[in-house]
């Protein structure tokens, strides 16, 4: 069974559809970012180039056929490529997202600007095959440029179903997820041994773990990383709300916590796309702020994190 859609509140949809009648949300996806260029990261073992902050889109576009929801969505996915935005990622785990993100990109006319990362996600790895072909025509694009396996379920034969579709030159890229900080043991295995692509797993200011062995694995690998859970699920943003940035934060132009959390993760070296995911044109737009100079260095990012951890 599919997670039911989210429940959005009746005053934040009007805020949205508001801001849509405004004629802020719904820029020509010609338009240049205002603040100089997006930063990009090369994956080596790709030679793929994806600029820093994606998005993601779990629950936030599980919105079913409601035409306002499937409007505001596709506001957001809008305002996403317009400032500069690539990767977007789904699963079909995700309820109706993937189809919502079809919509999108059909209204947009905006399928050749998409970076499209889906995953496989079954017990049954015999079905994987069917499964992909449904998430791609949820999608409506011609190929996947990334699959990958969804939380390491039954990850051996799917991920050779995956490798082989690469072969047959039917998908681009492959890769494996994981989430929550589990199954650290057995992503590293994997990026020891498989011949992957990529890997997604939870990382951001708090969650930290990654650092010590899968993140430099990953870079030594030439492995790219897309970092998931980069506030939490809100969690993160709602502890740190009311509480003050620290001044030196105007260096790396992080006026907001989420930018000062993005920036933080974004900076890390082997990090190749950070995908948050929102339901406002306003936050994708804050966002993909995040991804441009100056990043902070080491030094300063260890400073952000004790500034944090003592909050």
């Amino acid at each position: 069974m599919f997670p039911a859609p989210p429940a959005l509140s009746r005053r934040r949809l009007l805020a949205g559809l508001l801001a849509l009648a405004a004629g802020s949300a719904l820029p020509p996806l010609t338009a240049r970012a205002e603040s100089g260029e997006i930063l990009t990261r090369e994956v080596p073992v790709t030679g793929e180039s994806l600029p820093l902050v994606g998005l993601g889109s779990w629950i936030t576009f599980n919105v079913g056929n409601d035409p306002a929801l499937l409007e505001a969505c596709t506001a957001v996915m809008a305002a996403f490529f317009a400032d500069g935005g690539r990767m977007i990622d789904s699963s079909p785990m995700y309820g109706s997202s993937q189809a919502t993100i079809g919509h999108a990109l059909a209204e947009l006319d905006a399928v050749d600007r998409v970076y499209a990362a889906d995953k496989i996600w079954t017990s049954s790895p015999s079905e994987g095959p069917s499964q992909v072909e449904a998430s791609r025509h949820d999608w409506g694009v011609p190929r996947f440029d990334l699959l990958q396996v969804h939380n390491l379920v039954a990850w051996e034969r799917n991920l050779e179903t995956l490798q082989a579709m690469k072969a047959e030159g039917e998908i681009r890229h492959v890769g494996i997820t994981t989430s929550h900080g589990r199954r650290h043991d057995a992503i590293e295995r994997i990026l020891r041994e498989a011949e992957i692509d990529f890997l997604q797993l939870t990382y951001n200011i708090v969650d930290r773990e990654a650092e010590e062995r899968l993140l430099p694995l990953a870079r030594e690998r030439g492995i790219g990383v897309i970092a998931n859970r980069p506030f939490q699920q809100k969690r993160l943003i709602r502890r740190l709300e009311g509480k003050p940035l620290p001044e030196w934060a105007a260096e790396i132009d992080a006026g907001t916590w989420a930018q000062f959390i993005l920036k933080f993760i974004i900076s890390h070296p082997a990090v190749s796309c950070a995908i948050p995911a929102t339901t406002r044109v306003e936050h994708v737009r804050e966002n993909l702020a995040t991804a441009r100079e100056p990043l902070p260095d080491a030094e300063l990012r260890q400073r952000m994190a004790d500034y944090v951890q003592a909050l």
